[in-house]
């Protein structure tokens, strides 16, 4: 399909719901856990097959939010202004900023590229919603689209187990991560911040005995309020709220999944120090080796906004080389450990930005400013790593191969196309919402206008 003659429509579905998504959220997040019980009240309209490829049962899903700038990092680019201490070496046939990610560089066998991305928008806020929920934010009713993970959990829902406690959709620092949307409140994000202590509230100082004959006493008193409640969606959501929550309480597993050891964090940390990112990857390789439900995990890492001394010259603390060591460390380690535990093979890695930064010299004040061309990493789940997909020209700014069969720019909806496939969903569904309209899992994929990057896989 040439790029030319491609026509986005960037249509979205909906009326508004019994609760507005955000502000059902804002209440439900305050809580120790989110429901991830509930069967989806959508019909499935489509009945469209596709060939998935089905090899992850898990996904993380890397939100570099700010916008990496992609020719000091996965497109690297030497120019007019890039300082030697970013190293720039071929490394497995790449050339590679090795003064920036040198543990990343040594995987790169296990990393595919994608060189082809472009994004839609260069707003950080509109850009990074659309990355989650693939589709425009901005159009009519797009902001009651569901996060991908929250369709992952979905999908997922009827293979958990009843000893499974864990949210099938866990974000990790990432407390600005797109909800369910449209989708019952079961599938939002149980947002948690990483801590040594684990997940607070887990416990109550009189004893699990207290606790549950106090939770026994409450639904005497307001089942009928709750069950089959006549309040509504809402009551019932609260009451499973309350229920997941319940699970998750005085559960050895969540300890052993949610805390962790400092020697551990510090190997996770960046130049022997330990990062908020790097807990977050080793809570996210612990709560999957725990196997306790969750399918689709989140994280973010910000700072990536680098208009001014991206360099570090004049002193930045926060620049591509402290900023990237703290990735670095973080996803390296993290891949290392899955590999080690037998789940990389099945966890599919995605890392990306909502956009890239401006190319060549940089601006007066030592920065990137933001830039359309892009990048977006994958590992695992059988993608074939040390290849990169799509060739950029000599500064980065546009793309001279697409490397793919569709022969166009990749977008944030084929990477969501893409995700679903590994999963082994259908990224062609539709769903009839109880408001008539039709919500698609990605926009116009039915009409081939989006798909997955098959190509990672051969």
């Amino acid at each position: 399909m040439n790029e030319q003659n491609f026509s986005r429509r960037h249509a979205s579905f909906g009326s508004a719901p019994h609760l507005s998504r955000r502000r059902f959220f804002e209440v439900a997040g305050a809580g120790v856990a989110g429901s991830y019980l509930a069967q989806p009240l959508l019909a499935d309209v489509n009945g469209t097959a596709v060939t998935t490829k089905n090899t992850a049962k898990n996904v993380i899903f890397i939100l570099l939010t700010g916008a990496p700038s992609h020719v000091d990092t996965f497109d690297c680019k030497v120019g007019p202004s890039t300082p030697a201490s970013l190293k720039a070496e071929t490394v497995n046939g790449v050339l590679w900023p090795t003064g920036v990610m040198p543990k990343l560089g040594a995987q790169l066998g296990k990393v595919a590229i994608v060189r082809s991305m472009r994004a839609w928008a260069l707003v950080h806020s509109l850009g990074q919603t659309w990355t989650q929920i693939g589709r425009n934010p901005a159009a009519a009713l797009g902001d009651v689209s569901p996060n991908m993970g929250s369709v992952v959990a979905s999908e997922k829902e009827r293979e958990r187990t009843a000893s499974q406690v864990f949210p099938s959709f866990l974000a990790l620092n990432a407390g600005s991560a797109m909800g369910p949307g449209y989708f019952s409140a079961s599938y939002a994000p149980f947002k948690v911040t990483p801590a040594t202590t684990g997940v607070p509230n887990t416990s109550n100082v009189d004893g699990k005995t207290r606790s549950d004959a106090r939770l026994r006493f409450l639904r005497t008193i307001d089942d009928p309020l709750r069950v089959a409640s006549p309040l509504g969606k809402t009551a019932e959501d609260f009451d499973k709220f309350y229920g997941a929550a319940n699970g998750m309480m005085f559960n050895s597993a969540v300890d052993t999944a949610f805390r962790y050891a400092s020697a551990d964090s510090l190997r996770y940390g960046a130049g022997g120090v330990a990062t908020g990112f790097g807990n977050a990857c080793l809570v996210a390789k612990q709560v999957l080796a725990a196997n306790q439900g969750t399918r689709f995990i989140q994280i973010n890492l910000g700072g990536w906004d680098m208009h001014n001394d991206i360099y570090g010259t004049g002193g930045t603390a926060v620049n591509i080389f402290t900023l990237g060591s703290v990735f670095d460390g973080g996803v390296s380690a993290l891949m290392t450990d899955l590999e080690a535990a037998g789940l990389l093979k099945e966890t599919l890695v995605v890392m990306a930005g909502e956009f890239g930064r401006t190319v060549g010299a940089v601006s007066a004040s030592g920065g990137r400013d933001h830039y359309v061309q892009q990048f977006a990493a994958f590992a695992g789940a059988g993608v074939k790593g040390g290849k990169v997909i799509g060739q950029t020209n000599a500064t980065g700014s546009d793309v001279t191969s697409f490397g793919w069969k569709q022969d166009r720019y990749v977008r944030a909806e084929d990477v969501l196309a893409t995700v679903y496939s590994a999963m082994g969903i259908d990224w062609t569904k539709q769903l009839e919402t109880p408001f008539g309209r039709t919500f698609e899992y990605v926009p116009d994929a039915a009409h081939g206008i989006y798909g997955p990057i098959d190509e990672l896989w051969g």
